[in-house]
């Protein structure tokens, strides 16, 4: 068993739904939020609830425009947001071990 304190991950990113979004978009970088909703399955309000949630924290920016005449919102991870992300996944990684890989 390693050394490593579970009570040290960060909670926003460890709900389930968040961290999809977190890693969608870590790889993605940005994403249309209907684009978002339909690759993780969610719905307008879940989707809304926990980018609500992630731009609290600044881990995301969420911007609101316009595509012709339609309402876009494109959501992207922030320089904070790639940092705790990485953080994140090295605890989860240190709380495994090595017999993990």
């Amino acid at each position: 068993m390693t050394e490593y304190d579970y009570r040290t991950l960060d909670d926003v990113i460890h709900s389930r739904v968040r961290l999809a979004i977190m890693s969608y978009l870590m790889t993605a970088r940005e994403a249309d939020f209907s684009a978002l909703k339909k690759e993780l399955k969610l719905t307008d309000g879940n989707l809304s609830t926990h980018l609500r949630k992630l731009e609290d924290h600044a881990y995301v920016s969420v911007t609101k425009g316009f595509a012709g005449r339609k309402p876009q919102t494109t959501v992207a991870i922030t320089e904070t947001g790639d940092t705790a992300f990485k953080t994140y996944v090295e605890g989860v990684a240190a709380m495994l071990g090595p017999q993990a890989t």
